[in-house]
């Protein structure tokens, strides 16, 4: 399994599927009986997640290690740390898993030393971030071993990638083993013995339109012949709704339409919102009593998407001599065209968001960092 992301999610009823389908995932090799798991990159969202997670996450390592079941694991893009410390290390200290990262470097090239197991020899190399492991990757090569010859990475191989504008390795650049366990693509891709499983959990609005749920790969290697068997985790339905607009003004009435024809009991609902309103704005939309509806119809989570919905641009004609003015003119006369209680907070909210990231500050505090000085702002 791979791209587990455990934290990533907001929205904590997704959050909770997260942890359940990871959860389902743990029970199911416990049932199978399976000698060991591989995890290819990205257990963590990142490299230091939240208290609560780790408590989840180690509750499910720990019933791994009573069911005598070995875990192996590398870092991620995500939950990779330049230092080379992450919380897989407090993993593998407490005895629940092993990192296969082992290897030297030798007249410019980096070998991978085997960790053998029960007749198994398993090579790993970690992800990086911004794909920085991939030139890498073209140095490796691995200490021979007659075993059978698992590689683990979390990378992108050219194979998979389709039109993805990324950089990749070319699996004839990789060295020889007997199957390639890999981690970072999302899209599930399996060719030979070449495997990506795909997210525990989809982990974007996007991917849970495409994906719907995760999944993961239990393989058998008995005999000398390789089978792999896809294991979908179905935790929650997802109903797509699609609703094209035009009027902002009457977009609210047209989606509660929409939603009161269908069955969404116990669903996580995607809203997909389209067009070019002619009328009104964005704003005219009634969220709140969208998700009224949702839940009334007992929608286990809504989530609403209006990237492609667009409005017909408002041009402002501002006549200026100094162009460092330009921006106080424009919200000058913005505001005097459209009254708001809300006018009087612009400067101060223009003024405080072109705060700068800290250095070595973490997307998702930095993010937080502003929500809680704009509510402060905004005397919320």
């Amino acid at each position: 399994m791979a791209d587990c992301h455990l934290g990533a999610w907001r929205v904590p009823e997704l959050q909770q599927l997260n942890l359940e389908s990871f959860r389902k995932a743990i029970d199911i090799c416990i049932k199978e009986k399976v000698k060991f798991i591989i995890i290819a990159g990205d257990l963590f969202d990142n490299t230091y997640p939240p208290i609560d997670i780790l408590k989840e996450t180690f509750s499910e390592f720990k019933k791994l290690k009573d069911a005598g079941i070995l875990c192996y694991v590398i870092q991620g893009s995500h939950d990779f740390s330049a230092s080379g410390k992450s919380f897989l290390d407090v993993l593998e200290k407490a005895g629940f898993c092993r990192n296969v990262v082992d290897f030297q470097e030798r007249e410019n090239f980096l070998y991978l030393n085997p960790n053998v197991e029960q007749g198994i020899a398993l090579y790993g190399y970690s992800g990086k971030k911004s794909g920085l492991e991939v030139q890498d990757l073209k140095k490796i090569r691995i200490q021979d071993s007659h075993l059978f010859k698992i590689l683990v990475l979390h990378t992108t191989i050219t194979e998979a990638k389709g039109t993805l504008p990324i950089d990749s390795v070319d699996l004839k650049d990789l060295p020889k083993a007997d199957y390639y366990a890999l981690g970072h693509l999302h899209n599930g891709f399996k060719t030979g013995n070449c495997v990506y499983p795909g997210p525990i959990f989809p982990n974007s609005f996007q991917e849970l339109e495409d994906l719907k749920y995760g999944s993961f790969y239990i393989v058998d290697e008995s005999g000398g012949l390789i089978s792999c068997r896809r294991i979908e985790l179905k935790i929650k339905e997802v109903e797509n709704v699609t609703v094209e607009l035009s009027n902002g003004l009457t977009a609210t009435e047209k989606v509660i339409n929409e939603l009161k024809l269908r069955n969404i009991k116990d669903k996580i609902v995607l809203l997909r919102l389209g067009g070019l309103l002619s009328f009104g704005k964005i704003s005219d939309i009634k969220f709140n009593d969208i998700e009224k509806i949702a839940k009334e119809k007992g929608a286990f989570v809504l989530l609403r998407n209006t990237s492609a919905l667009s409005t017909v641009e408002e041009h402002i004609s501002i006549d200026v001599s100094d162009m460092s003015s330009l921006e106080e003119e424009i919200v000058k006369k913005y505001t005097s065209e459209n009254s708001s209680k809300f006018n009087g907070f612009v400067d101060k909210l223009m003024a405080f968001l072109e705060t700068d990231k800290m250095e070595d500050e973490k997307t998702l505090g930095f993010e937080t960092r502003l929500f809680e000085e704009t509510k402060k702002i905004l005397g919320l």
